[in-house]
């Protein structure tokens, strides 16, 4: 089997390599998680017009028709520069969902999306429910009124409009509103790793039927697999913080003198940083699988992506203390990224199920 990146896929990485090396360094993306909008408006607008926004949808929705090796790549490489830019809610939850979906006025969201112009946040996790996103106790009664309460929802505070779960005559149903409807109220603030989330409440909202997107069995598939994705997503991002902290740590120690010699010279901290070289290894490796798996639909891709999120949760989270640890107390500071990324590894570990969650899922 041959696994290498075909020359478009590495065309791609190396596209995105020279955008976050150029457009956003660590003083950039500090800037960005310090403004009011948690995100940069011009940043986004680079992101369409490199066709980022676009890469996941179908080519009959106006999308480049990408999947998710191409997704894993992107991920990867915003791991390493910390980009906090919000393309998973927008782009991988919402965007995928609805490009999958039936729902008759798809393709003009779709396209709002690809031109940059517009936010959407899908709003599934309730307080009280784990990981079982199927399980809701938002409702949507007979005359199509709507309430509940959802919370961290993604880049709640610059969608323009919501999908939500909720229970309708005991199935479950995707909907679609605007975020300023009469009945939505929303509390944001900012998570460990500087993302933008969303405690959002809907008091009798009145919707219509033309605004369910899905409902039954093909809302749990949407649900299921648009999360899939999106877990995939935040693995190979993970994957890219790991190198990061690999490499930078090794940076380090070749520069940081103590008795007269590099750190890097003394054999314990060797092995503590070929433990960390051989974590991130192992991570590709399980990345490589799960997307081949998402990128061939296979029966067993859940499984593999909930392998792929076991071990980097675990794993990732042990590399980024490492890294912390080996550069000291400059580790902990805010004015280094070795610190950011060990913030961001918890929370990817929690973020779609932790280590634990899908451990238990594959056993």
């Amino acid at each position: 089997m041959n696994l290498d990146y075909n020359e478009e896929q590495v065309m791609l990485r190396e596209q995105i390599q020279k955008f976050c090396e150029s457009e956003y360094d660590f003083y950039k993306r500090e800037d960005i998680v310090k403004s009011s909008d948690d995100f940069d408006t011009a940043v986004w607008q680079l992101f369409a017009d490199q066709g980022w926004l676009s890469m996941p949808f179908s080519e009959e929705s106006g999308g480049l028709g990408f999947g998710a090796i191409e997704l894993a790549i992107l991920f990867e490489e915003f791991g390493k520069a910390l980009v906090i830019e919000p393309y998973l809610s927008t782009v991988v939850l919402s965007g995928t969902m609805l490009d999958k979906s039936n729902y008759a006025n798809k393709n003009d969201l779709i396209s709002k999306i690809c031109t940059g112009e517009m936010h959407i946040s899908f709003a599934y996790a309730e307080v009280n429910k784990t990981y079982d996103y199927s399980s809701v106790n938002t409702t949507l009664d007979s005359s199509n009124i709507l309430n509940g309460t959802k919370t961290l929802v993604l880049n709640g505070s610059n969608a323009k409009k919501l999908i939500v779960s909720c229970l309708k005559d005991s199935q479950l149903v995707l909907v679609i509103l605007d975020s300023d409807m009469n009945g939505v109220s929303m509390n944001s603030f900012s998570t460990v790793d500087g993302q933008s989330c969303s405690e959002i409440s809907f008091e009798n909202v009145k919707l219509s039927d033309d605004d369910i997107i899905a409902s039954g069995t093909e809302a749990n598939k949407l649900i299921k697999d648009s999360i899939n994705l999106a877990t995939l997503c935040v693995s190979a991002e993970a994957v890219g913080l790991m190198e990061a902290c690999y490499f930078k740590t090794l940076e380090y120690t070749k520069g940081r003198e103590q008795f007269g010699q590099p750190i890097s010279n003394f054999q314990v901290l060797q092995h503590r940083m070929v433990d960390m070289f051989i974590e991130s290894e192992l991570a590709k490796s399980l990345l490589i699988k799960a997307m081949l798996e998402i990128n061939i639909k296979s029966e067993d891709m859940y499984k593999h992506v909930s392998a792929l999120k076991s071990y980097v949760g675990k794993s990732g989270k042990t590399s980024a203390k490492e890294a912390v640890q080996l550069h000291g107390g400059m580790g902990v500071s805010e004015e280094l990224m070795i610190g950011h990324y060990l913030k961001k590894m918890i929370s990817i570990d929690a973020l779609f199920g932790n280590s634990d969650f899908h451990l238990r899922r594959i056993t």
